[in-house]
């Protein structure tokens, strides 16, 4: 590891710099196969936004006992869901690419589904299932993505990080619920 050196001479960090500006972050540097990425971007923001759009649905529809604390869970998830979408769009940006916000096609771009849920407990059911696949997903995306992208992967981990604290948080108001309203989806 000492014939190895740790920086380029700042001659020639210099002189790469200079070449190619209009491509702003994208140094020559990057290893990662930049289309894959952006492409795995979109689907990452089109998953955040169905998220964000079936956790709003089910703050508002939320109904029943115990709605006014699990609908408060569900808009926060909600506003944070959005901030992970406004993340991964700048990244997309930063990465040359295009963030598509189109509603056309934005259920076969997700990862996630959007399912209503007809009762507070299939809304949490819902949203977990929804969040367990996110993991899976980004965590997918971490390893494609590995030391090819260090700052997508960072992005990404910390994006990991809160959806398995949402999913953490869906299994704790599942267990404020009795088995027989687990069992039966009753609550509404």
């Amino acid at each position: 590891m000492a014939d190895k050196p740790f920086l380029t001479d700042i001659k020639t960090l210099r002189e790469r710099a200079r070449k190619h500006i209009e491509q702003g972050a994208v140094t020559e540097g990057y290893r990662g196969d930049r289309e894959t990425v952006i492409k795995l971007l979109n689907e990452a923001l089109a998953t955040e936004i169905v998220c964000v759009l079936r956790y709003r649905r089910h703050h508002f529809m939320a109904a029943g006992i115990n709605a006014e604390s699990v609908a408060a869970e569900f808009l926060i998830h909600a506003n944070e869901e959005q901030g992970h979408a406004d993340l991964i769009a700048a990244r997309i940006v930063q990465l040359k690419g295009e963030p598509n916000f189109s509603p056309e096609g934005l259920l076969t771009r997700s990862h996630a589904e959007y399912v209503e849920g007809d009762t507070l407990i299939d809304m949490i059911k819902e949203d977990l299932v929804a969040e367990r696949i996110a993991i899976d997903s980004y965590r997918d995306m971490v390893n494609y993505v590995g030391n090819d992208d260090s700052t997508t992967r960072r992005m990404l981990e910390g994006i990991l990080a809160m959806e398995e604290e949402h999913a953490d948080d869906l299994v704790s108001l599942l267990e404020g619920f009795s088995p027989r309203d687990l069992s039966q989806g009753a609550v509404s």
